[in-house]
């Protein structure tokens, strides 16, 4: 069937073959009968710390929330060439030369269905990948796979990927539904009852998301995505499962010829093609997790020769942007109706907060009144539909940061600075409305 009766969509059926039943599922069909789990008080159950190991790479460690969980399975995803075998490569090389608590190295299996033992090998030599104690296999059967854990006995495992392994018990091929369900269960089972650390790379659909079922990301305790554009050097990992820590971490690394390197300090890196005194151009401190990152807002505003202006937003979302060229048109007077605007984050950041609002508006008046920023000015704050200018939160950290980059001046939401903001370092400017705030912002070109 084509069209989907229900949703009116195209192409929206994915076949799936029910597995014949089990033996033991057969038994406990012919006894009739299902022997009840023993349930045990919450005050009865004894609770373990949750032991980390950091990975040697921080800024994966940081996006896990300080390490890998003992027994974990993780998933990442990510465009095809990004780096995901890159990264993880160079994660089991670390691993595999890690030194436990117990004094001895952990093992670490790397098996791949889609390249060969040569192969992987060539891309380690590259990435300086020589651990002792990192193994290789070339395998898709996922039986073979639990059978080379058994025999090898590592403490941590990747498999590369689980869109290539099948299970042989089903007559469907593999990548389909039921084979990623069986085969992620599967290592799901053995990464529990061994305590073995789990990588599963995921292939995505041209529309971005994790190809197969959306149970896959159920099943697994952290799903991670791998973002950059391909002609850029940087790359961007994020967390959008994570039942160990928080999904607000985000890690920058910056590809080379040998592997992927950390980019430790992030702002620099986005502000460092950033144009002198030019109109449409706005920083603001964004929080990304615990971090501050400092970004770069452009805005363009032209003329439109359509009957319908075109609105389109880059790194922010576009709705919300949107709302904010209404502010700007019904609140401060702009007459934006027969302007084409085009908003985009520099760098390939993506910033969903709402803290960027005052940022994306004076970056728009800015270019639509060609009258630059003041030199060393930071913009913060939330605005509202009444063209208010809201508090943000962690604000003294976001400043410290724009301080430390050498930024004299920021404008801040006016209740902050009323609240006895502390900003060491730097000048902070209290605004209101949104109309105070783009006055305090725009300069004139003279002449």
């Amino acid at each position: 069937m084509g069209r989907c009766p229900d949703c009116d969509q195209w192409n929206t059926f994915v076949e799936e073959v029910e597995a014949p039943p089990t033996k033991a599922e057969a038994r406990a069909a012919g006894r009739g009968a299902v022997i009840a789990a023993k349930a045990t008080r919450v005050s009865e159950v004894s609770s373990s710390p949750t032991i980390r190991t950091p990975t040697g790479i921080s800024e994966f460690d940081r996006v896990l929330g300080g390490g890998v969980v003992t027994g974990s399975l993780i998933l990442i995803s990510g465009d095809p060439g990004i780096g995901k075998s890159t990264l993880l490569t160079q994660v089991a090389n670390n691993m595999g030369a890690l030194r436990q608590a117990q004094d001895a190295i952990q093992r670490v299996l790397y098996i791949s269905g889609e390249e060969s033992v040569d192969q992987i090998k060539l891309r380690a030599e590259r990435l300086g990948a020589a651990a002792n104690e990192l193994f290789l296999a070339a395998e898709t059967d996922i039986s073979a796979v639990i059978g080379c854990v058994e025999d090898v006995k590592p403490g941590y495992l990747v498999v590369d990927s689980i869109q290539a392994m099948y299970d042989p018990e089903l007559a469907s091929a593999p990548g389909t539904v039921s084979q990623v369900k069986a085969c992620t269960a599967a290592l799901a089972r053995i990464a529990k009852s061994a305590g073995i650390s789990t990588f599963i790379v995921g292939h995505v659909t041209k529309e971005g998301a994790i190809a197969g079922p959306r149970v896959l990301e159920h099943m697994v305790d952290t799903v991670l995505y791998f973002e950059g554009d391909r002609q850029h050097a940087y790359r961007i990992l994020r967390a959008v499962k994570n039942r160990f820590g928080s999904t607000d971490e985000l890690g920058i690394f910056e590809m080379r010829e040998d592997g992927l390197a950390e980019v430790g300090n992030p702002s620099e890196i986005f502000l460092s093609e950033r144009p002198e005194h030019g109109a449409g151009s706005v920083v603001t401190p964004t929080m990304e997790g615990s971090r501050p990152i400092l970004v770069e807002i452009q805005a363009l505003v032209a003329p439109s020769y359509f009957s319908a202006p075109r609105r389109m937003s880059t790194g922010l979302d576009y709705n919300r942007s949107m709302m904010i060229l209404a502010v700007l048109e019904k609140r401060v007077g702009m007459m934006l109706g027969g302007q084409d605007v085009y908003v985009n984050v520099a760098g390939g950041m993506r910033i969903t907060e709402p803290a960027a609002d005052l940022a994306v508006a004076v970056a728009v008046a800015s270019n639509f009144r060609e009258a630059p920023l003041e030199e060393r000015t930071v913009v913060v704050g939330e605005v509202g539909l009444a063209g208010e200018v809201r508090a943000v939160s962690q604000l003294e950290k976001r400043l410290r940061e724009a301080a430390r980059l050498g930024f004299n001046r920021a404008i801040v939401p006016g209740i902050s600075k009323r609240r006895g903001l502390k900003a060491d370092g730097i000048e902070a400017i209290g605004a209101d409305t949104l109309r105070r705030a783009i006055d305090l912002c725009l300069r004139e070109v003279e002449g």
